[in-house]
């Protein structure tokens, strides 16, 4: 008899609960809450990999919360996509609180002397993973709300920490275009509940194939405009490059590698297993196609360098809509794989980027030049990633592309080569990006006017040490392992794809066999 691993399941989001209140009650002792939150992220990682593990090779991991069946109460689901992606999210959290930790952490408050932690970064940051990880394991769309609820709640005050009006203003843009988002997606599912009597997901596989088509399509689309504001699709993406700037270097690092792929996320599950008939593939695939092209170059037009990554991002969540919109298993798992070498490269980029401003005291390409000798390190930090991104061979990015374009060649029509082609373009735009600011930051003698580049003339810009560089330099080299291990990786998010476009795996785990409770 194996092993029963479903404990296991609601743990992930107890664990980071339970260690928020820890450190809440810890406020003033720094280092109470720092080892309360790396254990937390630690035992989250390590459960991440058994659930992967069991969900690979003994199928959905499912429990009924309170004992409650399928029709009556909450069901969290662990399958491969879900486990995907919480292993991912678990390990660039653990990077990210260990590169806060180790640039002194948790204090990004610009008007302190730098040594005086805000106690609230810990509690928040915890309750950000206890909410990342509720949307992947939802089996109602109730609880995939609450899930996004508990990120807004904490995504806001880790924007706005230190107080400064520039963060507070972004912050403020932030949640108001989030509330819009969760107002319609609350909006969807008090009319799927009042059309087909229930929001469990599984069920709703089965009612929503009862009711009319219009009704289902007037549902899907609710839904997509909701996932679709959270995850940065164009039109709905001019929120993120005024938001996520402003934020410290560890919260913008986590924000632009998960927060838009928790509505990827959502958008991926519900397409597949509420929709697989009444969808909107060519929406989605001219939308995939504005979010790639305006956000590129919007990217190439900015000279600093966390708005350029910014607009990078928007315009690589076009990839991963594209190979939702094509539906089939070979789009389906190189968008799973193509999100799981995002949220790594982007996290990795934006701590990079901290790197940058700690040596160079500025994130402005205008101000900054010949980095690569004033700190090697962080010039080679910066180009394994920033290739990564931009698709170079052999890396991850590059395989992601290529299994994207190949689901398009594949899929034939002429909007799936339109978007082919829009890939290609958005690639070589995206290695432009990098490469200018490869350049002008750090090769370039640029000397702006008199003064230059002050804080490097001055000699002011600060010594790294092992506590920020040791987890950039993990997280780079995990962004390196998933072009070593791509093709066990593919394997597995071939088998989550193909699991999503069957259905039935997911279905018989919750409603028994029969695919009825």
């Amino acid at each position: 008899m194996s092993p029963d691993y479903t404990p296991l399941v609601p743990l992930m989001v107890v664990l980071p609960l339970i260690g928020a209140g820890l450190t809440l009650a810890a406020a003033r002792r720094t280092a109470v809450q720092r080892a309360v939150s790396l254990t937390v992220l630690v035992g989250m990682t390590g459960m991440a990999a058994v659930l992967l593990w069991a969900a690979d090779t003994q199928g959905p991991q499912v429990v009924f919360v309170g004992g409650w069946t399928a029709t009556e109460g909450i069901v969290l689901v662990v399958d491969r996509l879900a486990a995907l992606m919480i292993i991912v999210s678990s390990v660039v959290m653990l990077a990210v609180l260990s590169y806060s930790i180790g640039q002194g952490a948790s204090s990004f408050d610009e008007e302190s002397d730098g040594q005086s932690p805000l106690p609230v970064f810990h509690p928040a940051l915890l309750v950000l993973a206890a909410g990342v990880t509720t949307t992947f394991i939802s089996g109602d769309l109730f609880h995939l709300y609450v899930g996004f609820e508990m990120l807004l709640s904490a995504s806001f005050v880790l924007l706005t920490l230190g107080g400064t009006v520039e963060r507070v203003r972004a912050g403020t843009t932030y949640v108001l275009v989030s509330l819009l988002s969760s107002l319609i997606f609350l909006a969807a599912i008090g009319l799927v509940y009042a059309a087909t009597g229930t929001i469990n997901l599984a069920l709703l596989s089965e009612r929503l194939g009862e009711i009319s088509l219009g009704t289902v399509a007037l549902l899907n689309l609710m839904l997509l405009i909701g996932f679709a504001v959270k995850a940065a699709v164009f039109p709905m993406s001019g929120w993120l490059p005024e938001s996520y700037p402003t934020a410290p270097a560890p919260v913008t690092a986590v924000f632009a590698g998960l927060l838009t792929k928790v509505g990827v996320y959502a958008m991926i599950r519900t397409q597949t297993l509420l929709f697989p008939q009444a969808r909107f593939d060519d929406l989605l695939l001219v939308a995939a196609l504005l979010t790639m092209i305006v956000g590129i170059l919007g990217a190439i037009a900015q000279d600093d360098i966390k708005r350029m990554l910014s607009f990078t991002l928007v315009s690589h969540i076009g990839f991963l809509i594209f190979g939702i919109a094509l539906g089939s298993t070979h789009g389906l798992a190189s968008a799973i794989f193509y999100v799981i070498h995002h949220i790594t490269v982007q996290t990795t980029l934006f701590l990079v980027l901290g790197l940058v401003e700690r040596v160079g005291g500025s994130s402005d390409t205008t101000k900054l030049g010949d980095l690569a000798r004033i700190s090697p390190v962080v010039g080679v930090l910066f180009f394994i990633p920033a290739m990564n991104l931009a698709g170079i061979p052999p890396f991850s990015g590059f395989l992601g592309k290529v299994g994207l374009v190949q689901a398009g060649v594949e899929q034939g029509s002429w909007l799936a080569l339109v978007l082919v082609a829009g890939s290609v373009l958005t690639s070589l735009l995206t290695l432009y990006a990098v490469a200018r600011v490869w350049g002008r930051a750090f090769w370039s003698e640029n000397v702006a006017g008199v003064t230059g580049r002050g804080p490097l003339r001055g000699g002011h810009h600060m010594a790294l040490g092992a506590g920020v560089l040791v987890p950039t330099a993990a997280l780079v080299v995990v962004g390196l392992a998933l072009t070593v291990l791509a093709g066990p990786l593919f394997d597995v998010a071939t088998r989550a794809a193909a699991d999503l476009t069957l259905r039935d795996p997911y279905l018989v785990a919750v409603l028994g066999d029969g695919g009825r409770p």
